[in-house]
């Protein structure tokens, strides 16, 4: 499995996570929607981080490379939930929005930043 089919099972495997926890946090325990979008990124990025260094990538990453990348999207998932909280979002819009953004964001971190000496 390698290449953009694997990242692309992997990412619906992603989302369906983020999915999952963001709306059991907002709607069951009644979270905003920024703390659930963190929240629902932070886990969806470790099964999704893992999963792509040992199949995808085949390599072996530093933690700082996996720092980064929750730092960053984690930063932007948060950001779009706080959106969402101030203009009233459906809960459905924050995270079909963050999936897009993470999807295309999330490759090519994956792709050019953490593993682009494995790539050339």
């Amino acid at each position: 499995m390698k290449g953009f089919p694997a990242l692309t099972v992997i990412g619906i495997a992603d989302a369906l996570i983020h999915w999952q926890i963001f709306f059991v946090l907002c709607s069951a325990i009644g979270l905003t929607q920024a703390a659930s979008n963190f929240a629902a990124f932070c886990v969806a990025a470790a099964f999704s981080f893992y999963v792509n260094m040992l199949y995808t990538f085949d390599s072996k990453t530093p933690v700082f490379g996996y720092l980064l990348f929750v730092g960053l999207m984690g930063g932007a998932s948060f950001g779009i939930g706080r959106i969402a909280d101030a203009r009233d979002w459906n809960g459905l819009l924050t995270v079909t929005v963050f999936t897009a953004l993470n999807l295309v964001l999330g490759y090519c971190f994956f792709r050019f930043v953490l593993f682009w000496r494995k790539q050339t």
